[in-house]
């Protein structure tokens, strides 16, 4: 399996394949809007805004399993970032990271990049960085700002 096998649901509900990210540089993402890193949400803007047309993408998948940090629906958390922090970036249906509910292209993740902690995700704003080739390169913990990531990415890009 690769990260090109996993279909997902985007925030409207489409179907997404993650084939169709082939050859770009991802940086994957579960999110929330009520927690203390969601003011992170600015500096992955300015991460895709900066390497976008060098085929950078952003994956943002809200998930309430932390806190209830993520209440609301696809729509209103959807609405919630492009208002407040102006995101442009793809953003997904809230999703778990965790459990027996968890999204596939999570267990996928997590058994590519387990973490210091083991593989589950601890918090909201969790990151992997996927190259162009779809590996899975490395995992950020949540405390890793965008604005730390900036070099890691110019260097794959």
């Amino acid at each position: 399996m690769s990260i090109y096998d996993y279909k997902v649901l985007d925030a409207k509900g489409n179907e997404v394949d993650l084939a169709d990210y082939r050859g770009k540089v991802l940086l994957i993402v579960n999110t929330a809007t009520g927690c203390g890193f969601t003011p992170q949400y600015e500096g992955l803007e300015k991460l895709y805004k900066k390497y976008a047309e060098k085929g950078f993408e952003i994956l943002d998948f809200p998930c309430n399993q932390f806190g209830n940090q993520a209440p609301g629906t696809d729509q209103e958390i959807m609405n919630f970032c492009q208002l407040r922090y102006k995101t442009s970036f793809k953003q997904f249906k809230k999703a778990e990271v965790n459990g027996e509910n968890e999204l596939p292209l999570y267990t996928f993740l997590k058994s590519q990049k387990g973490g210091v902690l083991g593989s589950k995700i601890k918090w909201n704003f969790t990151k992997f960085l996927v190259d162009r080739d779809g590996n899975v390169i490395e995992r950020f913990a949540p405390t890793v700002t965008p604005e730390k990531l900036d070099a890691k990415i110019a260097a794959i890009l």
